[in-house]
């Protein structure tokens, strides 16, 4: 029996109609969710009992995400051991807090020990656990040159892109769209602030989930027969202070907690 084990093959069964009853936005990230062991096949209302125990049963799931995360979790907080805080926080864009490292993110201090724990007066936010911890190990200190370019010109941009236009971008456009306010709330809550760029748009804002790892947000609104556009942006130095894995992955995670900020206010 041949098995399932890309997330396009269930894409391809799928109504691709986005409905979200799912609690997914796209059809395409359920698909992923699927494979990734996060989902279940039965999740999707539209498909028929006989189709999910057939084809349930060829998909081959992978690690759970969860599993995946925590193992690399645990692996960076190994490596946290090795760094010396008082030397980094410069290139950090840090400061100390007594022994340990203390990084605003999205306008919250978060404060790292030399074991790997990170503690705030916030919600520790888990999708922001792994990036943050690279960042730590592998920031180079490069400050940012204020130029933009979109995620593909990155240097290892075009390995994530498949994932990131229907994980983070679409998403991202679906919930502006739908929810006026969306802007305000980044504004108010994550401490972003109004862009001045060249690029021709309705709303431009900056967001610095990590010091030295900007995100520039582009959003156009639609305009008689044009549809919306949302761009996200990074600094030229992106890959020098953060590896492509958590650029993607902290973009995601942002992406998610909007989702669920806009379902909650309906």
């Amino acid at each position: 029996m041949s098995q399932l084990n890309n997330p396009l093959e269930i894409y391809k069964l799928l109504p691709k109609i986005n409905c979200g009853q799912c609690q997914v936005l796209t059809c395409l990230a359920f698909a992923t969710a699927v494979i990734q062991g996060q989902k279940s096949l039965g999740d999707c209302p539209h498909l028929e009992n006989n189709v999910v125990e057939r084809i349930d049963v060829k998909i081959k799931k992978r690690v759970p995400y969860e599993q995946q995360l925590e193992q690399l979790l645990q692996q960076l907080k190994k490596e946290i051991a090795t760094i010396d805080f008082y030397s980094s926080a410069e290139r950090l864009g840090a400061s100390l807090s007594g022994e340990k490292l203390k990084i605003k993110c999205l306008g919250k201090d978060f404060i790292v020990d030399s074991n790997g724990s990170i503690t705030s007066d916030c919600h520790v936010i888990p999708w922001l656990m792994i990036p943050l911890l690279d960042y730590v190990i592998s920031c180079s200190g490069k400050n940012v040159t204020g130029q933009w370019v979109p995620f593909r010109e990155l240097k290892n941009g075009m390995t994530w892109i498949p994932l990131f236009e229907p994980l983070c971008e679409k998403p991202f456009k679906q919930i502006a769209d739908t929810h006026t306010d969306l802007f305000e709330i980044i504004l108010h809550v994550f401490a972003g602030k109004p862009a001045t760029i060249s690029y021709s748009s309705d709303i431009s804002l900056v967001l610095h989930p990590l010091p030295k790892v900007p995100i520039l947000i582009c959003y156009c609104k639609p305009e008689d027969e044009l549809e919306s556009k949302l761009n996200i942006f990074f600094d030229t130095t992106a890959e020098e202070n953060l590896n492509i894995r958590s650029i993607f992955g902290i973009t995601a995670g942002l992406v998610r907690m909007l989702e669920k900020i806009s379902l909650r206010h309906g």
